[in-house]
């Protein structure tokens, strides 16, 4: 799992362009949106697209979205349960 949340670290950096950062930066469990990362609502789409692209898990609805992006780990949680890839 610490292996899932570290990749996904590097991923979110990436995807979002968040020059200056390191995986190290992100605490896995704070708020990706409001006042951890402080993402928003492109932000998310983009981890939409990361999520069907490298998992290949597809979200029915932007509620669903919003529980899975509340942290990374809740993220990698998610995606062990539900990944195609």
């Amino acid at each position: 799992m610490e292996e899932l949340i570290y990749k996904l670290k590097e991923e979110i950096i990436d995807v979002l362009n968040l020059e200056g950062m390191k995986p190290e930066d992100i605490d896995e469990n704070a708020p990706l949106f409001g006042e951890g990362l402080g993402l928003d609502s492109i932000d998310a789409l983009e981890l939409i697209v990361l999520m069907e692209k490298n998992y290949g898990i597809k979200l029915k609805n932007a509620n669903e979205g919003k529980e899975i992006f509340k942290s990374v780990r809740v993220m990698a949680e998610y995606i062990n349960e539900h990944k195609t890839k």
